[in-house]
């Protein structure tokens, strides 16, 4: 009926719209008011302190160097440009750079980046309609870019499993380590899992980078349930299975930092975190009401993420994006402009030239750091 009145394009597009609108919420729970991180003993001893002080490395005068120096570079040429000051928010005091020269030629070390994404990627990854922009202009500079594929419905640890299979199926380990693991969101912890259930892939891995992490878990699937984010397997073209049925669990945050707390990571790489801390009006529409509704703990979160809660331990933090939790990565504007222009209306940012900046900030402490 509704596809008479309004014809079968539109009728798709509506469809589209109330999936994506089920999706957003997917992690929102019920509209009730107790409280988000409820009381428990079941919970390791959790310290909030300082980076200085928590063994994590500052690196984000550096950061901003290269991340400028290439948005400065590549312009407009690259989908998405925005000027380095509203690419990086300013946290507290931001130490300053090297003044070192910030090199732009080709690769020195061809490392290859293997992305996990995150929740219910499988799910939508074909409506989404991608282009290999990334890829491809991270490979005329020398570097790659290969997506991990990984069940986007299930838990941490069925997930670390496929990405061990899938490092282990390469092709025989070169003279030194090029493989950069880099997680974004659900995939972060995922990766963590694979490094200290299989060390048979350390030897293949030169760094490990947390892009929106969900390293310490999301307070909002305390109040979400598995069954809510099975609707993704009705997204349009959604080629997902059920899986485990474990995603939601493994999100938790008492699930997610009692295994932080029991499990040290391996220290034969180097890590870096890069964290999502977008402006309270830089948040999509559609992602408004999570935003709100983490703000009952803290405002400084992306719509899905707390921004502590997105650190791999001991590792060196890049910077902070200016960015909500899909702009980071989830190029949806770009394929499909009309649901951007209503419900994912802050979606744009210099993906392109952000994987580019973290690639060679890597190739450039990978030089200096001891392995």
């Amino acid at each position: 009926m509704v596809e008479r009145l309004i014809g079968h394009k539109q009728a798709c597009i509506l469809r589209c719209l109330f999936i994506l609108f089920i999706a957003a919420i997917t992690l929102l729970g019920a509209c009730t008011p107790k409280p988000m991180m409820p009381y428990s003993e079941e919970t390791a001893p959790l310290v909030l302190l300082p980076p200085s002080q928590a063994g994590i490395h500052d690196g984000r005068g550096r950061f901003r160097e290269v991340f400028c120096a290439v948005l400065e570079e590549r312009g407009i040429s690259l989908p998405d440009y925005r000027p380095c000051e509203e690419a990086l928010v300013r946290v507290g005091r931001e130490p300053m750079g090297s003044g070192e020269a910030v090199e732009l030629k080709r690769a020195n070390r061809k490392l290859t980046a293997l992305l996990v994404p995150g929740v219910g990627w499988d799910c939508f990854a074909d409506w989404l309609d991608m282009d290999d922009s990334i890829p491809d202009h991270l490979r005329r500079l020398g570097y790659d870019l290969i997506t991990i594929k990984v069940d986007g419905l299930s838990s941490t640890t069925n997930n670390a499993r496929q990405i061990r299979d899938s490092i282990m199926e390469m092709g025989p380990i070169n003279r030194e380590p090029d493989l950069v693991l880099i997680g974004y969101s659900k995939g972060a912890p995922d990766i963590l899992e694979a490094l200290v259930s299989y060390p048979e892939i350390h030897e293949r891995i030169a760094a490990v980078a947390s892009i929106a992490g969900a390293i310490g878990g999301s307070p909002l699937a305390n109040d979400a349930s598995q069954s809510q984010l099975a609707l993704m397997r009705f997204w349009p073209d959604a080629k997902c299975e059920e899986g485990d049925n474990g995603a939601i669990e493994s999100l938790r945050p008492s699930v997610r930092k009692t295994w932080l707390a029991e499990n040290p990571l391996p220290v034969n790489f180097p890590y870096f975190s890069l964290v999502t801390y977008p402006e309270p009006g830089n948040i999509s529409s559609v992602l408004y009401s999570s935003y709100k509704k983490l703000s009952q703990i803290d405002a400084r979160n992306d719509s899905q993420m707390l921004f502590y809660d997105q650190v791999i331990p001991s590792s060196t933090l890049l910077g902070f994006a200016n960015a909500d939790h899909w702009a980071l990565a989830v190029p949806i504007a770009r394929t499909h402009s009309t649901i951007g222009s209503i419900f994912v209306d802050k979606n744009q940012y210099p993906r392109e030239a952000m994987f580019e900046a973290l690639l060679r900030f890597i190739e450039e402490q990978l030089a200096i750091l001891p392995r």
